[in-house]
């Protein structure tokens, strides 16, 4: 069959997801249909923000379908109406049965992790937090129980040590663009084999659940190590957050870059005490030691690297 043949049915919603459209579009696939969430107000007018697929698939005239609930009837009938050979799915909802069910040749997801590990709404996130060296992007065809369908490709990528959740989401949406590519040609040529995700005890099991402004909280009782990771995994959106004393008064600091500090330190300090020179560096205690915070941002100020923030307070 010629690539031109196979009707496809995008479904995403984020920046991640549109590399995997875009490279479908540029290289000649036939998108009937473009999937994506409702609009939603946004910003201090509220205005509706369009989602990151929506704008891409407006400006190539894809059609759209952006329905409120996945089993309403009349998407359901519309969705049909396309007659689709084959759904692809990146970092969209949980589909019911009767959609991903829908194409003849089914339905694969892409999902950015090394599955079965980090099932889940935020896998790189959670890699990153956990102090893993490894992470990838998997494509499988999907089943009822959410990411746990036969695997059909998977790529491996190193995490540095330093390295943050933008780098590492960035890299993997080309890296896992490419693999759906990679699948739609098996599937075209009918090459497709499939591999069952091992089947891990619980205790080793590592879930990457939905990630809400409380789960960003810094818990300064944690090691250093600890408490880099999680910066890391959650810089630049949603950041990390604590509330410290800055400049003689106790605010909700969000912290988007750290760096283990290596010197000897008064480890009789209370967890979570601010040291600082107000000109230099900021650094707090926690478990093991101190942990630097070299970029923050303070209540309706932008993002600043620590030394000019403390600059900036020492010249009100």
């Amino acid at each position: 069959m010629d690539k031109k043949d196979l009707k496809i049915i995008f479904m995403g919603t984020p920046e991640f997801a549109v590399e995997s459209l875009k490279a479908l579009y540029e290289g000649g696939y036939n998108i009937v249909a473009v999937v994506t969430m409702p609009d939603k107000p946004a910003g201090r007018g509220h205005q509706l923000q369009f989602s990151a697929v929506k704008q891409y698939a407006l400006s190539k005239n894809l059609p759209i379908l952006q329905p409120e609930k996945l089993k309403d009837e009349q998407f359901i009938t519309t969705l049909r109406s396309f007659q689709a050979d084959l759904q692809i799915v990146v970092a969209f909802r949980m589909l019911p049965q009767v959609v991903w069910s829908m194409p003849r040749l089914g339905t694969f997801n892409l999902h950015a992790s090394l599955l079965p590990q980090y099932r889940g709404a935020a896998p790189i996130n959670w890699a990153i937090i956990n102090g893993d060296k490894e992470t990838g992007a998997t494509t499988f065809f999907l089943k009822q129980e959410i990411d746990t369908g036969d695997m059909i490709l998977q790529e491996r990528i190193k995490i540095e040590d330093n390295e943050n959740l933008g780098s590492v989401h960035d890299r993997l949406m080309v890296i896992g663009a490419n693999l759906v590519i990679k699948t739609v040609d098996l599937i075209l040529q009918n090459k497709v084999t499939t591999t069952p995700q091992p089947i891990l005890p619980d205790e080793q099991m590592r879930p990457a659940p939905k990630i809400f402004k409380e789960t960003c909280e810094i818990d300064f009782n944690k090691t250093q190590q600890q408490i880099h990771n999680f910066v890391r995994g959650l810089s630049p959106y949603p950041a990390a957050w604590a509330q410290l004393t800055i400049g003689g008064e106790k605010q909700i600091v969000k912290i988007y870059e750290t760096q283990i500090n290596q010197q000897p330190q008064d480890t009789n300090l209370p967890i979570g005490s601010v040291i600082t020179d107000n000109k230099t560096f900021l650094k707090v205690q926690c478990q093991d030691g101190c942990i630097d915070i070299l970029q923050l941002q303070l209540p309706g100020k932008k993002r600043m690297n620590t030394k000019d923030l403390l600059n900036g307070l020492q010249h009100k």
